[in-house]
């Protein structure tokens, strides 16, 4: 009978389920298809629309100052303004026939002196009051206009050669509404009256960004639930597209329900594609049915349950429940009288080659290191693999802490070689903590615990080593906890952490912006290192906060000093976050500071994680003219992948590689390489921490774009760098910037 029963497993098991997972994968593949189809028609259609806006929004910038042609340039204008101020003829042309006809929502006629003697709004003559209110946000465009007459501008449309009167338009902010505004010249259309340059009467006018003319966009071009916010976070489903001023600030956000062909089509076909997959989940369902019901009779099922309740499928070393049983039942044992040493390991760069070269990869390669393992310590050990690229080892053997170091080696040795996977060398290390045990009343917890302090140890101080625990490790344990509950403090408080800025330089010393960098200096303990409560910020859940903190400081500076290039360093935690766009957005539209001017600083591992968020994040920052350097180029993958697939403006050249400029060829060979590359693809090079006159003529040489470094300026406070920027170096001149 069990005979019999274990056949029909086996033939369950070679039919049914390769046809049921074949139906699995053909299903799931057209369903990714379409999903991924819908997308994609999505995407396409969003970018053709945001060219679509960006054009209307040109158009529409050009339409105010033509509305106002119809009336600037006559000779009954001039007559009825300057000649001999006709008031009802001026409210009837310049500011009822505006409104009524243009629908312009404000205009304004300014005397030589600029000051208002004719004001309308809502298509209602008003008091001249209302054009002080936003005397501020009008001065600018009528002093570039007055600049222009006083430069001769005329004179082209008053002999004839143009049919264009000169005017001044832009977006700027009026009453708190975003608008644009046009400011234009009376001058006579058939030359025959002569004005005096500077004496022109200038016609202002206004359209408010609002909702009527977000309704007269819908109408014309087909935008469907248009409007104009002065807020990044758009109704849920719209889409948004900034809009700023020819100083590059943010007047105001345009939105609308983006069009979406992908997901009409998806719709439409939704029913026939559910119809297959609910024929193909009964067949599915069935198949699966008789292949568990043939199962049921295997009377093998039971132990070989039992056996992978206690190991690893992947390598077959036990797991973590037979591992703490083991330890459990080895320290209440008569081993209790004798030492036992834990091992606990852990890979490093093992996420980078599951992401690398797929998990697939990263299953062989965890084969591979359980048999070294096996190897390294001769098969006479408890081995177990505790979890994804963690094992543990228990010693029995009476060792002490230097044969247990040597062991160690021995295995980080044997791990450090390169693994063989997919006919291509794959290169991993790893760490070890260590707790020799000689106490006859320790527990299991207790022996875990210190094994991963030292785990711990092993990993902050370098990876790739071996670290005994010792009871001192406790201590810093503890301060580890001191000062995340201090840093949460001083996160609550204003009067702690600041902002340094370290300049950047052109390679002919001219000071172009700065680097923000964190720093702490505690009440009872002075200056604390970046070094120190940073990697506690990012295990402790803080890095959000630091980074918060920091980046609104330092747009605080960027606010106050347009044309200067303002880095700031983004936290991987940072970036994975929704709301941290909106968040930027709505600091540069507190501090003022324009999105050009910014550049957020990433690592090459927020490249490798690829999440979607991350992603599209990037993306909208860089639409809005925010610059996106990669941090510490050279020292991680460096890949042309990521160049090519992510777009970034700057790569920064690890300080590691500059030390050596000058004296080591290799380095200097290295660094020619890196900035060649960049320049090659459009991207603008940093030198970091470069210290001495040779290195910085080095690079000077090699093309480098922005130097960095104690040589020419250390991080300073944010007066003195104010006082740098002062001095009125100017910004070198930026490369294309990549799509």
């Amino acid at each position: 009978m069990k005979l019999r029963n274990w056949k029909s497993w086996q033939f369950a098991a070679s039919v049914l389920a390769p046809a049921a997972v074949s139906l699995l994968l053909v299903m799931a593949g057209v369903l990714g298809f379409v999903l991924w189809s819908t997308a994609n028609s999505d995407r396409l259609a969003l970018e053709r629309e945001t060219a679509l806006v960006n054009k209307v929004l040109s158009e529409q910038l050009e339409r105010v100052p033509r509305d106002q042609e119809s009336i600037a340039g006559r000779d009954a204008t001039v007559i009825n303004t300057r000649l001999k101020f006709n008031q009802s003829w001026v409210e009837a042309n310049l500011g009822q026939w505006m409104h009524d006809y243009f629908r312009h929502d404000r205009t304004f006629l300014l005397n030589a002196e600029d000051q208002p003697i004719y004001a309308m709004s809502a298509g209602a003559t008003t008091i001249a009051e209302i054009y002080e209110q936003d005397r501020e946000a009008y001065q600018p465009l009528v002093a570039r206009m007055r600049e222009l007459i006083g430069n001769n501008g005329l004179k082209a449309f008053e002999t004839g050669v143009t049919a264009r009167i000169p005017h001044v338009s832009d977006f700027a902010t009026i009453s708190g509404y975003p608008a644009i505004v046009s400011v234009m010249p009376l001058l006579s259309d058939s030359g025959a009256i002569q004005q005096d340059a500077g004496t022109h009467l200038l016609h202002v006018s206004v359209r408010f960004l609002n909702d009527s003319f977000a309704n007269g966009l819908s109408d014309r071009y087909g935008f469907s639930e248009a409007g104009f916010s002065g807020s990044s976070v758009p109704t849920e489903g719209l889409a948004v597209y900034p809009i700023l001023n020819e100083a590059g600030r943010l007047v105001a956000f345009f939105q609308w329900q983006p069009d979406k062909p992908g997901l009409r089509t998806l719709k439409e076909t939704l029913p026939v594609l559910g119809f297959a997959l609910l024929v193909g989940g009964i067949v599915i369902l069935m198949l699966v049915s008789k292949l568990w019901k043939s199962a049921q009779a295997v009377e093998t099922g039971r132990r070989t349950a039992q056996h992978l309740a206690h190991h690893d499928t992947l390598t077959g070393l036990p797991n973590r429940t037979l591992f703490e049983e083991t330890l459990s039942s080895v320290l209440a044992g008569r081993s209790r009288l004798h030492p036992v040493t834990l091992f606990m390991l852990d890979l490093d760069r093992f996420k980078q080659v599951n992401d690398t070269r797929g998990h697939h990869a990263g299953d062989r390669l965890i084969q591979l290191v359980a048999e070294r393992l096996v190897t390294a310590t001769g098969g006479n050990e408890f081995i177990a693999r505790i979890g994804g690229d963690e094992f543990a080892v228990i010693c029995q053997s009476s060792v002490n802490e230097e044969d247990a170091l040597r062991r160690a080696e021995r295995v980080i040795e044997a791990i450090g070689r390169p693994f063989d996977i997919e006919g291509g060398d794959v290169f991993v290390g790893v760490s070890v903590g260590i707790i020799c045990n000689t106490d006859i009343g320790a527990v299991r917890h207790d022996l875990l615990r210190k094994a991963d302090i030292a785990l711990y140890e092993a990993k902050a101080n370098g990876r790739n080593r071996a670290v005994v625990f010792h009871e001192h490790m406790n201590e810093l344990l503890q301060l580890r906890h001191t000062v995340e509950g201090e840093l949460r403090e001083a996160l609550r408080r204003d009067d702690q952490l600041s902002v340094s800025f370290q300049p950047l330089f052109t390679p002919d010393r001219k000071v172009m912006g700065a680097e923000a960098l964190a720093r702490w200096t505690h009440p009872k303990y002075g200056p604390i290192s970046p070094a120190q409560f940073i990697p506690v910020a990012e295990s402790a859940g803080l890095i959000e906060a630091l980074g918060d903190a920091v980046l609104r400081r330092a747009l605080e500076m960027g606010g106050h000093w347009p044309e200067r290039t303002i880095a700031v360093n983004i936290s991987p935690a940072q970036l994975r976050n929704p709301k941290f766009q909106s968040r930027v957005f709505e600091l540069l539209a507190l501090t003022g500071m324009r999105p050009g001017d910014l550049e957020l600083e990433i690592t090459e591992g927020i490249l490798l994680e690829d999440e979607m968020v991350t992603t599209e994040t990037l993306r909208a920052f860089r639409a809005a003219g925010i610059k996106i350097a990669l941090d510490d180029f050279g020292t991680g993958y460096s890949s042309l992948n990521y160049l090519k697939r992510y777009a970034v403006d700057r790569i920064k050249i690890d300080r590691s590689f500059i030390s050596q400029l000058g004296e080591d060829q290799t380095s200097s060979a290295i660094v020619q390489a890196m900035v060649t590359l960049a320049h090659a693809m459009g991207i603008e090079v940093t030198a970091e921490g470069v210290e001495t006159e040779k290195q910085l003529t080095v690079l000077r040489d090699m093309g480098c774009n922005t130097i960095q470094g104690y040589l020419l300026a250390p991080p300073i406070d944010p007066d003195k760098a104010a006082a740098l920027f002062a001095q009125g170096a100017v910004r070198a001149p930026q490369r294309r910037r990549r799509a």
